[in-house]
């Protein structure tokens, strides 16, 4: 088997477990040196437990892989400093930065509290800027020295968050927002030889699943969403085979992989008058021109909580 990451050295957040542990795995597979980041909190962010890291680790050096397991809190700065530089200090280098560490707390909006909102916010979206500040900081200052890289960041979006889904405006603002950040990010880190790109991911894990209720999920749909598939797109999007891939969001899952097409400017017309009396027949028309948002799959439907056509 050719291995697309041979010596190339990565911090992976969240990876304890779920999707995280497969990114881990693969990597090491391909070569790669892994720091393994895991809090080890339950799926609403609360708790602590190093076990899920630690046997990460264990895992990779049982394969004949180099690991070491990283506790901290992805959304806590100075933290994340620290765990960017330990990959450094550890392995002499840092090539490919993978921001995966997230947290559910569901509500319908109107039951949804404050610290509901912000510990989504939180673990999400600082947890992808503070470790991409710290990683990107080092890899300016090493260019400046005369140092060339071929780095990767890969962010984690989710179909929630590109697409919509009910009870999850924390998690789906947070998530729209990391794509927004992964466009941004590629055009301002490209000149240092940084991609920086997003996995909006579709697959069972222990966040995933507890949304299923009782609902019985078969054999086969498990293993078509199982969080291996995931894994390959962010092997090989952190190899050197992707060094011009950069600024996109890949949709990943039931062995599906796509690209998430970004907000483009749909009909429109031109404006003549600053009167909001006339507007009805100007939004009906472009209201029917224009495609419907898309389901959680990513396709146009209609549906409760979907645009009308008809006004």
């Amino acid at each position: 088997m050719s291995r697309l990451c041979e010596g190339r050295v990565a911090v992976i957040t969240g990876a304890g477990r779920g999707i995280g542990r497969e990114y881990a795995l693969m990597l090491a597979e391909h070569g790669a040196k892994v720091v393994v980041n895991d809090l080890g909190t339950g799926h609403d962010g609360r708790g602590n437990d190093s076990g899920p890291a630690n046997e990460v680790v264990e895992e990779i050096r049982a394969m004949g892989g180099e690991a070491v397991a990283n506790g901290a809190d992805v959304s806590d700065f100075g933290a994340a400093r620290d765990m960017i530089h330990q990959a450094i200090d550890t392995f002499g280098t840092l090539d490919i930065l993978i921001n995966n560490a997230g947290m559910l707390r569901d509500r319908m909006v109107f039951s949804m509290s404050e610290s509901d909102w912000d510990g989504v916010v939180q673990v999400h979206m600082k947890g992808t800027f503070a470790p991409v500040h710290h990683a990107a900081s080092w890899w300016r200052e090493q260019t400046k020295a005369g140092r060339s890289f071929d780095a990767r960041i890969i962010n984690t979006s989710s179909p929630s968050g590109i697409f919509g889904n009910v009870g999850q405006t924390n998690y789906g603002a947070a998530k729209a927002g990391i794509a927004a950040f992964t466009v941004i990010a590629a055009m301002e880190l490209v000149r240092y030889g940084i991609t920086v790109n997003c996995i909006a991911p579709n697959a069972l894990t222990r966040l995933t699943e507890a949304l299923m209720g009782d609902h019985e999920v078969s054999e086969e749909d498990r293993e078509a969403r199982s969080p291996r598939w995931i894994a390959p797109i962010v092997t090989w999007l952190c190899s050197p085979e992707a060094a011009n891939v950069t600024g996109r969001v890949w949709v990943v899952g039931d062995r599906r992989l796509g690209i998430a097409e970004s907000w483009a400017l749909g009909p429109h017309v031109e404006l003549d008058s600053q009167d909001p009396t006339g507007l009805k027949p100007v939004v009906a028309d472009l209201m029917g021109k224009a495609q419907l948002n898309s389901d959680i799959f990513g396709s146009p439907a209609s549906g409760p909580g979907r645009p009308s056509q008809e006004i």
